[in-house]
């Protein structure tokens, strides 16, 4: 590779890469990332307060693969150097062009502000330096960086991080060229503080990442080509690494040791949880959503989709519905198809070097993610990004703060009518997902349109990218959906039936008994709502007006005694049966559920 190519390296790319200060004019990053099977482009918002969730504007995918241009370059030339056409240099160069064009000049983004990074083809490319000069010539402000492979491995496990509060477990991309594994555990670096080398969990990540060459693209290639003796030796080598580079990991990171340990035991309660991303594995994660026992899935998006261990291992039953089904798969393109021998290839590598997996986390998040999140401070990149979703969802000019603030009051009035608060019976809600505020500060939403108008709007929502952010997860998308679905009656078309049908598949899978609390907390809400009329304006708006007060008794039946104390001015001109009525009917998503409603004058 010529001495001319900019390499960011672990020591130097905080200096390489612009970084994110609150006080720029600008708020607005565009990243490239060229990889082995397609160059992607995006625009992200990272004004504050709401700079965590890394709010995408604008993106962008070419579908040109370097890989396969390489390896065109060299086909019938024996050991021939591998190099870039001159084609596909003149379209790289071209598309970088029109993406500058589409940053700089279509969204205002600071030319400073612009970054383009290239991954495992541009490094084994023996003419790099003009493909650079190409695209010098066509955008001469525009600068290429290439990745070395510690920094890729940061990148793109930081990338997958991004996606969710905390994480612990195994992290591994699968691009075209290349597969990464690293390990993550936020958990204890907020215990700990810097590893023992003195060094953030993130450097530490990517300096014991290992980075294995089988990308979906290239192995698919030596797949098809080699035969039966050829296509073992370099199964075998794949296998072989992704066994060392468990293991490498495991010496190197205590809690990962521990959970191995225990697993290789017998401990069946323990497993270690993987996080997958990239193309080939995402592709991997729409086959299994696709044979998803909830079907149809209702949430079009692999970002944050789980699947059990046993599910995930479930590899020739993949294989034979790539193999048979005709129609389209969501998720999945025909690149991705034809490449599905590689990517279950790679997946039967990785099961065999692990002693159990317990859960398989499919992330929407990648290299520019991964790059826009190293910009941000710790603190902020460290930071809850519920508690960012929360201010963004909260109605115009509230501010969800803490303490005695009246978003606090009216979620502390909800927990009120649960028998043992949040979490009562370790039954899932929108509380036991962090998701209290954000509900509560929707339950005024649409006051002026029908019940079937907001309850229909709750479940698109939540099923629909709207709702999509960091921290949030399918299933507490699902809670959040049913309990606003409840707030407003469940009044539903035909149209929204099996939309809800589904979500509620989701939640019966993992709690018998959540979608009774969801219509229980949603009933609360309806009846809050209607006793208050509009968002408290104050701490005391609600405590003044309603209380809640829960008391249950366990026999064949759960018994649920629910009063609630309204002020003599509140009451006024209410049909207070109808509040009743309100609560009693969630009794029927709950057959062995019991409720009493009492209305008592508040004090």
């Amino acid at each position: 590779m010529s001495a001319t190519v900019d390499i960011v390296t672990l020591e130097n790319f905080e200096e390489k890469m612009p970084r994110w200060d609150p006080a720029n004019a600008s708020h607005l990053y565009a990243l490239v990332d060229m990889g082995s099977n397609g160059i992607r482009f995006s625009i992200s918002d990272l004004s504050p307060p709401q700079a965590r969730l890394l709010r995408c504007v604008y993106k962008e995918r070419a579908a040109i693969s370097l890989f396969d241009a390489l390896n065109k370059s060299a086909e019938g030339q024996g050991n021939a150097l591998l190099t870039f056409p001159e084609e596909t240099i003149k379209l790289v160069s071209q598309t970088l062009a029109r993406f500058w064009t589409i940053a700089v000049d279509g969204y205002g983004v600071p030319p400073s502000q612009v970054s383009v990074f290239a991954t495992e083809a541009m490094r084994r490319a023996q003419n790099t330096a003009a493909m650079l000069e190409a695209i010098r010539k066509e955008t001469p402000d525009l600068v290429v960086q290439i990745l070395a492979p510690q920094v890729e491995t940061l990148f793109g496990s930081v990338g997958a991080r991004s996606g969710f509060t905390d994480v612990k477990g195994l992290f591994l991309d699968l691009g075209g060229g290349s597969v990464q594994m690293t390990y993550m555990d936020t958990y204890a670096a907020k215990l700990d503080g810097r590893t023992d080398d003195g060094v953030a969990y993130e450097v530490a990540a990517a300096l014991a990442g290992e980075s294995m060459p089988f990308g979906a693209a290239r192995l698919i290639r030596i797949l098809e080509a080699s035969d039966s003796e050829g296509r073992a030796a370099e199964t075998s080598k794949l296998y072989v690494s992704m066994a060392e580079s468990f293991q490498k990991l495991r010496a190197k990171f205590p809690t990962l040791a521990a959970t191995a340990a225990a697993a290789l035991d017998g401990d069946k309660s323990t497993g270690i949880d993987v996080y997958l991303c990239g193309g080939g594995f995402r592709g991997y994660g729409s086959m299994l959503m696709h044979n998803d026992p909830v079907e149809p899935y209702p949430i079009a998006s692999i970002g944050s989709y789980v699947a059990s261990g046993k599910a995930f291992r479930k590899t020739k039953e993949m294989t034979k519905i790539n193999n048979t089904y005709d129609g389209k798969i969501f998720g999945m393109s025909k690149r991705r198809r034809a490449q599905f021998p590689a990517i279950v290839t790679v997946v039967d590598a990785l099961i065999a070097a692990i002693p159990r997996i317990r859960s398989v986390t499919f992330c929407a998040g990648g290299n520019r993610e991964g790059a826009l999140m190293m910009k941000l401070p710790p603190n902020i990149r460290e930071s809850d990004p519920l508690a960012c979703l929360e201010s963004h969802c909260a109605p115009t000019g509230l501010t969800l703060g803490q303490g005695t603030s009246p978003a606090q009051n009216v979620l502390d009035t909800l927990v009120s009518s649960l028998p043992k608060g949040p979490n009562e019976a370790g039954a899932i809600t929108v509380f036991g997902f962090q998701l209290g505020r954000i509900y509560s500060s929707k339950i005024w939403d649409g006051l002026g349109r029908d019940s079937d108008a907001n309850a229909s709007a709750a479940l698109r929502d939540a099923a629909s990218q709207n709702l999509g952010s960091p921290g949030l997860t399918h299933l507490g998308r699902a809670v959040l959906a049913l309990t606003l679905c409840g707030r407003w009656g469940f009044s539903l078309g035909a149209i929204d039936n099996q939309l809800y049908r589904s979500l509620r598949a989701m939640v019966d899978a993992v709690d018998s008994d959540g979608v009774f609390w969801a219509a229980y907390i949603g009933a609360v809400s309806a009846v809050l709502a209607t006793v208050v009329t509009r968002w408290p304006s104050d701490s005391q708006a609600i405590t003044d007006s309603i209380r809640f007060r829960c008391t249950v008794e366990q026999s064949k039946k759960l018994k649920i005694y629910l009063d609630i104390s309204i002020s003599e001015k509140a009451e006024r001109g209410l049909w207070t049966q109808d509040l009743v009525d309100t609560i009693k009917a969630a009794e029927k998503f709950g057959e062995d559920k019991k409720i009493f409603v009492t209305i008592s004058r508040l004090s």
